[in-house]
């Protein structure tokens, strides 16, 4: 198990980005042992985790590196976007939770570039995108642009065009 330490920039369950701003031990009244904790700070949301250093329940992993980032974005024109159809909102919504599980930026990538190109697919028949769709692709990009953002050290906004003038350069 990877041991983080106070300014690490980590990923936390599906809580994006967060920096390790303590570690700290919380003593509990009806447990005779401390337990170290790490405190964190989401960078694009306002609150405190606790999160046991000793826990394996949540997901955690240090941020990708700027090359590491680089490096995915300039793998986007080699991936292919299966777009997923399914009118059961239950199969629908676990298919992309799925996505959501590994915690690797590829599978977000792959994820928004399905959810698009049925958003485009659904355009091109004068319909709109479900709720769903739009629900997981906006989760996805929150997710993705966050890492990648805080990676590059650009603004999380500024992504988008990142990723679309980098692409440019490649082709």
């Amino acid at each position: 198990m990877k041991v983080y330490k106070i300014g690490d920039l980590i990923i936390y369950g599906n809580n994006g980005v967060c920096r390790v701003e303590d570690i700290t031990s919380i003593d509990h009244d009806e447990i005779d042992n401390e337990n170290l904790y790490y405190v964190l700070m989401p960078l694009y949301n306002t609150c405190t985790i606790y999160a046991p250093t000793d826990s394996t329940k949540v997901f955690m992993r240090p941020i990708v590196t700027k090359k590491e980032a680089e490096k995915l974005i300039d793998m986007i024109p080699s991936m292919k976007a299966e777009i997923y159809h399914n009118s059961a909102m239950n199969q629908l919504t676990e298919h992309y939770k799925a996505s959501f599980e590994s915690h690797e930026c590829e599978d977000l990538i792959e994820l928004c570039m399905s959810i698009y190109a049925k958003k485009q697919d659904a355009e091109e028949q004068n319909k709109k995108l479900g709720a769903i769709d739009e629900k997981f692709m906006k989760r996805a990009e929150e997710l993705l642009f966050g890492e990648l953002a805080t990676a590059l050290g650009i603004d999380k906004d500024q992504v988008p065009d990142y990723i679309e003038n980098r692409i440019g350069e490649i082709r």
